[in-house]
Parts: structure tokens; sequence; C-alpha cells
């Protein structure tokens, strides 16, 4: 039985509490020409290198849940399905992934909305950790409907109660997606046509503040005259005229599903990926907004420690990090889940951007 070091522990509880530390993730969706989902993300934290590693788990591999104190005598589960993941601050935390089935999942953090179910130990067999959820369903899950009913057997935790909640993206190949989250201690599902989500407040607020942007439109604004004078726009893109442009969440879910509503369909899924980078380019947090003057901030290179996208169609996800933009891919068509073993590797063997000098020859 193991259990979290309390250096760990402090840091997810400081992840969970600190408010001027960045704590935030943007998803969006884009589909192909042919219509072929592909979901990315990003996942943010200013407070320090979440130590951010990819996971390869295969078919049969056993895990056992958290549980409050830290201990690891919660459910034990066992992976039908392999899956290739992406955890942060430990290797069993995975924060987004995919499986050899194309089913994707990631958690997204919730503060001061979600409320879990409160802890009992006489059910501690089939009680999992929240930071955990992501990898069970993936080892276990095939479509958005086997999700919804696995959710439905288990009770979901904190692995401390004094910790943000989270609530969760799941997809599956169809291009369905329902995000999960936790309020009263009841599971709330709802279908994401949209194809966005951020932090808080829910989901559903989120939608309805949406409507405060109905002015918002692709293109230039036409020239009016207001009395004498004559209002012209300064240049292009003066439709969106008025798009939050701050990194709270409810700012960041109209600038992204504004930036992928209007985005050009590509032609193909490795076409949709490089686009998804690119407007997610926008959502990248320096260090230094979220500390008050006079404190120190960070030495890290980024808030925004990782973006990563998943095409579950071709079943890869591709990754870059603050350390070095290039984008990377894990192809896992390309990995038998039934004879590799475990691994859990960094996403950066040097921490450091590389800089090529260009061929002048």
């Amino acid at each position: 039985m193991k259990r979290l070091s309390a250096m760990l522990i402090t840091s997810i509880i400081c992840l969970a509490l600190h408010v001027p530390q960045t704590t935030a993730c943007t998803g969006i969706t884009l589909r192909t020409a042919g219509g072929l989902p592909v979901l990315a993300r990003t996942i943010e934290w200013g407070g320090s290198d979440l130590n951010s590693r990819y996971v390869i788990v295969p078919r049969g591999h056993v895990q056992q849940s958290y549980t409050p104190g830290g201990t690891t005598d919660g459910m034990t589960f066992k992976a039908r399905l392999g899956y290739v993941g992406l955890a942060v601050e430990q290797k069993e935390f995975v924060a987004e992934g995919v499986n050899e089935k194309g089913l994707s999942a990631g958690l997204f953090y919730f503060p001061r909305y979600g409320q879990y179910e409160t802890y009992d130990s006489a059910q501690k067999a089939s009680t999992i950790a929240d930071l955990q959820l992501v990898s069970w369903i993936l080892g276990s899950c095939e479509t958005i409907d086997e999700v919804k009913q696995a959710v439905k057997s288990v009770h979901v935790v904190a692995i401390d109660p004094r910790a943000s909640t989270v609530h969760w993206r799941f997809a599956d190949p169809s291009g369905r997606q329902i995000v999960l989250e936790i309020i009263d201690g009841q599971a709330r599902f709802y279908e994401n046509t949209l194809g966005v989500l951020t932090n808080s407040p829910g989901f559903e607020w989120q939608l309805t503040n949406l409507n405060n942007y109905v002015n918002l439109f692709p293109g230039s604004a036409p020239a009016q005259q207001l009395g004498a004078a004559q209002l012209t726009s300064f240049g292009a893109g003066s439709g969106f005229l008025g798009i939050p442009g701050d990194v709270t969440p409810p700012s960041r879910f109209v600038r992204a599903a504004f930036y992928q509503a209007t985005a050009p369909q590509a032609a193909s899924a490795e076409d949709a990926v490089r686009q998804c980078f690119q407007i997610l380019n926008n959502f990248d947090i320096p260090i230094g907004i979220e500390v008050a003057r006079g404190e120190q901030a960070p030495d890290l290179p980024s808030a925004t420690q990782w973006t990563s996208a998943t095409d579950p169609t071709n079943r890869v996800i591709y990754y870059r990090t603050m350390y070095d933009s290039t984008i990377r891919s894990i192809d896992l068509k390309r990995i038998d889940f039934a004879r590799t073993t475990y691994q859990a590797v960094p996403l950066d063997k040097v921490k450091q951007q590389p800089i090529v000098p260009v061929d002048i020859n």
C-alpha cells in the first residue's frame, strides 16, 4: 500500500487553493472537412513545474486508487484497454489521454463550484480519486454511453477534502462529447456540442454567458454615420471588437468559442491538429500576470505548461510544452498494448527551448 509524500499532498492542495497562481485549462474541438473531430487543450499552473510525463499503459495493468489522506487503499482497477496519457505531478494522475479505441478523456480545474461525495471508508472498494478517474475510464470504456454507465458505479472523492474539484471532458471517435460535473455529490452530464471547455463557473453558465457576445461576428464592421462624423474600423477583424482578452475562465471560454467557430475547416486531421495548436497559442499564459506587485514570479518559461491535441480517429496524441514548442506525437496504432510494458517518460528530456541556427550554405 503506497502513500503520497507530504510534499506532493501539499502541492496538490496548493494547486487547488492558492488563488493568485494560474490554475487554468482551455479546451477546443475542430472538425475536418470530412467531419473528423480533433480535440485540443492547454493546462496551466504558474506555481512550479508539474513534472509532466507521458504514460503508456498496457492492457492488464493494475492500479489502486488513493483515498483521502494519500493512501492507496481505494478501488483496484485493471485496464481492459491500453491507453496513452499525459500525467501531472505523479504518473497515476493522468490529466489527458486517449485509449486504443479512440475514446479520449481529460480533467479541467473546477474550483469552488463542484462538490464530490463525502468519503466513506465502508465504500472504499468502489471509491476512486478524482485525479485518477481519467486513467480508470481510459482503461475501461469505448463509448460515451459506457462512460456514463461506469461513473454511476463509483464514488469520486478528492485526495484532500480541502483541494479544488475538477470537471471532465470525454469524447469518442463519433465526435460525441460530454462534460461531467459532480455537484452536491451527484454526477451531472452535459452534451457538449459546442466542443469548448474551460473552468469555473459551470458548463451551463458558460453557455448562457455566450449570449452576452451576440454582437460579435467574423470580418470587419461596416462604416457608419454618427451625426456628422463617419466611423470606420482601424483595421481588419473589427467584427470581434469587444471580445474579452483576459485570462479568466469565462473570457477564455468566449474567446475559444469564437476562434473555434470561425476557423476554416482543415482538409485532414493532421492539418486540424496544426490549426488547434495555432488557435491555442492565443491562450498561452505568461508568467507574471498572476503575481501580485512585490511578489517574486516563479522561474518558469510559462504558466501554460503543455498543450495537447488528440486525433481519436487515427489514434494519435500530440503535445508541446513550455520548454519546447516542437509538436511531438505518439501513434497508438504503433503500440502493441498486449505486449508493451508500463512506461512513464518525462515530456521533456532537456528543459530548454532549442534554438537551431539557419544553415545558410
